[in-house]
């Protein structure tokens, strides 16, 4: 009996674009996808990578791009080539290795990484949210959408990874959920559509994967950091716990986001989308708490732990791109490695 054999296509339609590498292993990366050959680089440059650089993080990225919508001219086929899986797997281990590191001390259980975020701090000064909310311009709104939009063009899609890895309640609840955040039905309403309305509405182009070029790595590894978990059953409960920390912190930020496009004038598709998400994501917050945690819980008590660092996780690179668009706007400067025309 012979194996079957794939067919080969490339990918062309809704694609992420291939841009210009940003060192060895990105660029490494890329030759192979532009030439269909093994990549070619040296182990130690994985081993002594900077796992928050820009080179990592964009490696990474266009190989998890391959699982979405693939990438312009380079054929379906790739997506499980074994080569870019050996390469890709170093780098996760890379980058897994510094998050664990970072939160070594980090919290152990549900309780411990949940409780302080379900009160919102007296002084919000350090919220990037709140900061666009009181005082953002309409630029800063404008370059906070570029970078968002690499996640929120494929919102939910990194979530919908887990559900055959849960059972019973946890199950249930989690396809509830992405549901809702698919548009229940209705494909003019799934949350990704009604972001590429706001973009519009700032004068963005809404084109899938438009502004990575310009997304510097801090928000390369917001997004990667759904890919990584969700490409692993290992890591389902990391997931979970990146799932629930985005729903449970949503709101509030939401109602801060609709309030700045609002002021700003920015236009009424752009203050819809986060007006959404005050209510969706207030009773979200409710669901994935009490019956996806809880019943992944009941289900499998021992992933507590990878919970709490998914939740962790997530915190820390959010934190981590604010500083650097805080940083930037601080200086009255772009926070993108180009900034927009």
């Amino acid at each position: 009996m012979t194996s079957p054999t794939l067919t080969s296509h490339p990918a062309t339609t809704g694609c992420g674009a291939l841009v210009e590498g940003r060192g060895r292993l990105s660029e490494a990366v890329l030759a192979s996808l532009r030439t269909g050959l093994a990549p070619v680089y040296e182990p130690k440059a994985v081993q002594s990578a900077d796992p928050w650089g820009e080179d990592l993080q964009l490696a990474l990225y266009f190989l998890y791009e391959l699982h979405y919508r693939g990438l312009e001219g380079v054929d379906d086929s790739r997506e499980w080539d074994p080569d870019l899986l050996r390469l890709r797997q170093g780098m996760e281990a890379r980058f897994l290795d510094a998050l664990r590191s970072k939160l070594s001390n980090g919290p152990r259980t549900v309780q411990e990484a949940f409780d302080p975020l379900l009160v919102e701090p007296v002084d919000l000064s350090d919220s990037l949210s709140h900061q666009l909310e009181v005082a953002g311009e309409l630029w800063q709104l404008r370059e906070y959408a570029a970078l968002r939009s690499l996640y929120h063009l494929k919102e939910a899609d990194p979530h919908v990874w887990v559900i055959p890895r849960l059972t019973g309640r946890a199950k249930a609840a989690m396809v509830a959920i992405e549901y809702d955040e698919f548009g229940a039905g209705h494909a003019d309403r799934i949350h990704a559509r009604l972001f590429a309305e706001l973009m519009k509405d700032l004068d963005l182009d809404p084109t899938y994967g438009r502004y990575l070029d310009q997304a510097p790595a801090p928000a390369l590894a917001t997004v990667n950091l759904m890919s990584l978990f969700g490409l692993h059953r290992a890591l389902r409960g990391a997931l979970v716990g990146h799932f629930a920390c985005v729903e449970v912190t949503s709101s509030p930020g939401s109602r801060r986001l609709a309030k700045a496009m609002r002021r700003c004038g920015a236009g009424p598709s752009a203050e819809h989308f986060y007006a959404e998400h005050v209510e969706a994501d207030a009773v979200h917050e409710q669901v994935v708490r009490h019956e996806v945690i809880g019943g992944l819980l009941t289900d499998e008590p021992h992933l507590e732990p990878e919970i709490a660092f998914g939740c962790a996780a997530t915190l820390l690179l959010e934190d981590r791109l604010a500083e650097h668009l805080q940083a930037a706007w601080h200086e009255q400067r772009s926070a993108l490695r180009t900034p927009l025309g």
